[in-house]
């Protein structure tokens, strides 16, 4: 095992060389996913029906239930009326910006405050113009050489690119600025149990696509969704722990907190091994702009009240309109509704899908008033949401240029999180997609694709699982996680 994390770089690259040959065949650990792109986890994509869902589910309604679920669902929808009308009248005034610079002195107060209310934040200046449209121009030559082999949706005019392993997808996911600023978002989060083995100061990365989507498009049509799985909220016993508090009844409701990573260590976010599913805990999904790009340009839209947005999704299972009772009472009215124990559905849910909602399956959202597209970006830009935000693509691209992102998220070192950055580094070494994504051949095949050389820091070496992450000095439960995390990713 490798213990020391200032070994020269080179003898680092030579160890990862030998890890690698014997990894491509043992090391591993789990299969590769099938071959796709993102439309196999989105019906909005492929225009599918919701499958019903299994018997079992009614079932497992009924063992979550408890009759103070019916003041929380009353409580959650009083709020939420409330709750619209400050969304859509104060529109993208309610996503915080915040300058690079300033969130480098530390997010606290007011500003920490309107970040987590709302789920979300837009970082501006982080990496200079300059760089990030660099990054798009080197991403278009390499799809350019290799343009044989480039994968996407849509497979005839490709606007989302199966592609992991770009010089430019490395550099940016290994930037100071971008671990910087994941480092400050990251500390927005907590662990309720102490002996929670989580380094917050430690950001890892998670490889993910990449987009560049053209004007007039209006193919990459994401709906309102939220990542991380969908019936396993509810369905895995770690996962609905992180919901503990919205399912207790009464006003418990008002006590979840969305960001306490300590419950989120234990659930499963993929039971179905699904492609294109995160099985890793991510609290922060996110995105690196690679272009100018305002609303109504093919931009990010999101539902901005993260806490309430939780308590209405979770609990909304359980309730299904009166027969009879849209054409009597408003919608909104909780005596319209009552609970519903006896059918297995679980609203915009589905096995091997992510979670949708839209104006049938969750009406007291309101999607069409509160959808709220983020303020205009700058190349070089980052907006990061939570991992429960509800979030969607806007429909068409109006605008005269690309909209351009690289999806890179914000995520802490666990040793779950570990074993798959171990497996991650091992597909990127080979030119394969990263684990979590749809398999095949990838870039293995690529020329002009990104290596270790790309990485310029220790920080991003890191981050890449390619050196050992030095020591968290906070607790000692920390300083044994790095140990442990280090024999997994360097044995």
């Amino acid at each position: 095992m490798i213990r020391n994390a200032h070994l020269p770089f080179a003898t680092i690259l030579r160890i990862q060389s030998r890890h690698v040959r014997h990894a491509s065949t043992t090391s591993t650990s789990r299969a590769p996913k099938e071959e796709g792109s993102i439309s196999a986890i989105f019906t909005t994509l492929t225009d599918e029906a919701h499958v019903e869902l299994p018997a079992r589910f009614a079932k497992l309604k009924q063992e979550m239930w408890n009759d103070g679920l019916r003041q929380s669902w009353k409580e959650v929808l009083g709020e939420l009326e409330h709750a619209v009308e400050e969304v859509a009248a104060k529109g993208q005034d309610i996503i915080p910006q915040i300058a690079y610079a300033d969130l480098q002195k530390g997010l606290a107060g007011e500003q920490a405050a309107a970040v987590k209310k709302a789920g979300v934040v837009v970082v501006k200046g982080a990496v200079s113009k300059e760089e990030a449209l660099g990054w798009k121009q080197d991403i278009k030559d390499y799809a350019a050489a290799n343009v044989s082999r480039v994968k996407g949706f849509p497979p005839d005019n490709v606007q989302v690119f199966e592609l992991y392993n770009t010089r430019s997808q490395t550099r940016a996911r290994t930037h100071p600025n971008i671990l910087n600023t994941q480092r400050a978002l990251l500390s927005l989060w907590h662990a309720s149990e102490p002996s929670s083995e989580i380094s917050l100061r430690t950001p890892i990365s998670y490889f993910d696509r990449l987009r560049i989507r053209q004007p007039g498009d209006s193919k990459f049509t994401l709906g309102p969704h939220v990542d991380a799985g969908s019936v396993e909220r509810w369905e895995d016993p770690g996962y609905r722990a992180c919901y503990s508090k919205i399912l207790a009844g009464g006003s418990q409701w008002r006590d979840h907190d969305p960001f306490d990573a300590s419950p989120r260590l234990n659930a499963k976010q993929d039971l179905y091994n699904t492609s294109n599913q995160c099985s890793i805990f991510r609290p922060w999904q996110g995105w690196t702009s690679m272009s100018s790009t305002g609303p109504g340009e093919g931009t990010l839209r999101v539902l901005p009240m993260l806490h309430l947005s939780s308590a209405y999704m979770i609990l909304r299972p359980f309730f299904r309109l009166r027969s009879g009772a849209a054409s009597q009472l408003p919608v909104a009215n909780p005596d319209s509704w009552e609970p519903d124990l006896d059918s297995p559905s679980f609203p915009g849910s589905a096995i091997m899908k992510t979670q949708e909602l839209n104006e049938k399956t969750h009406p007291h959202f309101q999607l069409q008033k509160t959808m709220t597209s983020i303020p205009k970006v700058e190349p070089g830009d980052q907006v990061y949401w939570h991992c429960d935000g509800v979030h969607a693509v806007e429909s068409h691209h109006g605008g005269q240029g690309d909209s351009s992102v690289l999806y890179i998220p914000a995520v802490p070192l666990t040793l779950h999180n570990a074993l798959y950055l171990r497996d991650q580094r091992i597909n990127f070494l080979s030119g394969l997609p990263a684990p979590d994504f749809p398999g095949g051949e990838g870039e293995s095949k690529f020329v002009g694709r990104g290596s270790v050389g790309d990485v310029a820091s220790s920080g991003g070496r890191q981050a890449l699982g390619l050196q050992p992450f030095e020591s968290d000095p906070s607790t000692s439960v920390k300083n044994n996680l790095i140990e442990r995390a280090n024999a997994l990713l360097l044995a």
